[in-house]
């Protein structure tokens, strides 16, 4: 992972526009085998964030939520990493009241792993289950709650970011 990002960072993104373009930057900077786990609320911007990152990346395929399919695969026509797009929300809800259903054997079963010498995965709703894929990881939160309190219109989002090393 590229500068800045090999450090813990903070920044603020007023608009929907700002985040993508902040998504961006992330994005070029993102090589093979870098996980990045997003981090945040429900309506937070987490696939907003991913957007971004793709087009940085110049993946192919409209980003959308994963939600349905829990992993989605975006190629890179320059011969770049490609994007695997991860929604860990449904691993993580499949506990749920019945216990029978093990979020890790799911993830496993995802072969995500394979994936990371020759892509870039993006987790949303990662944590606490897509760390254990690598040891090297950026855990990315966004806040939009602060900038809500404050003024409900306010589509502004605080993104910050940390490395695991």
């Amino acid at each position: 992972m590229k500068q800045p990002f090999d450090a813990p960072g903070t920044v603020e993104c007023a608009t929907v526009e700002d985040t993508h373009a902040f998504g961006e930057r992330l994005g070029q900077a993102l090589e093979a085998g870098d996980v990045v786990i997003l981090d945040g609320p429900l309506g937070a911007g987490k696939t907003t964030l991913t957007q971004g990152i793709a087009r940085g990346m110049g993946v192919k395929g409209r980003v959308t939520s994963p939600t349905f399919i829990i992993a989605r695969e975006h190629k890179n026509p320059t011969g770049g990493p490609a994007l695997v797009h991860v929604d860990a929300y449904r691993l993580l809800d499949s506990v749920g009241g019945t216990g029978t259903v093990d979020p890790l054997g799911e993830l496993d079963a995802l072969d995500l792993d394979s994936e990371l010498d020759s892509a870039v995965v993006v987790a949303e709703w990662g944590g606490g289950l897509v760390e254990q894929l690598s040891s090297r990881y950026l855990l990315v939160t966004l806040d939009r709650e602060t900038r809500a309190l404050e003024d409900p219109e306010s589509q502004a989002r605080i993104i910050s970011w940390a490395p695991s090393e």
